[in-house]
């Protein structure tokens, strides 16, 4: 796979303030480890590959259990999740394929009965962040690992030298 072209060189400006959004999450009253798992099922459902090689990494690192993030894709059916952390991806799925009749109410009650209003404002952007970053990867073709070394995510020992096709 090869990346279409260099977003970040192309537009440096955008990349720079879709990256103050990024780092203002670590600021927001969402947990990281909701913050980790926010970010790889939205980038599951928006098929981003390079995003989800990047949040397993990163959760890896901040020691979150690798059966719960093999259990993400799967979170109705796992008993690994709090009900705080299905509110959560609840809402994450349904901002990120929203539905034709927008959100249910009955799903804003839920969230709202494990989630303050600000705790739901602030998880809406993270939402809304990923999948703004999930987008423009998606279009460019970013390549999964491409990064590892400079940002560090070579530390969860999960990098593997790409398979060669024979």
């Amino acid at each position: 796979m090869t990346q279409r072209l260099d977003y970040q060189q192309q537009s440096p400006e955008l990349t720079k303030k879709l990256m103050e959004l990024s780092m203002a999450e670590a600021k927001s009253s969402i947990e990281a480890s909701i913050r980790h798992l926010v970010h790889i099922r939205a980038s599951q459902l928006n098929g981003c590959a390079f995003c989800v090689d990047m949040h397993v990494k990163q959760a890896t690192i901040h020691g979150e259990n690798a059966l719960r993030l093999h259990h993400v894709a799967i979170w109705r059916e796992s008993n690994l999740f709090t009900p705080r952390e299905r509110a959560s991806l609840a809402w994450t799925e349904a901002l990120t394929c929203i539905p034709k009749d927008g959100v249910p109410t009955s799903l804003y009650e839920r969230v709202r009965g494990e989630l303050s209003e600000n705790e739901i404002s602030d998880l809406t952007f993270v939402i809304a962040g990923i999948n703004a970053w999930n987008r423009i990867n998606v279009a460019f073709l970013a390549v999964p690992g491409s990064f590892d070394k400079a940002w560090g995510l070579d530390k969860a020992g999960l990098s593997v030298a790409p398979a060669v096709a024979q």
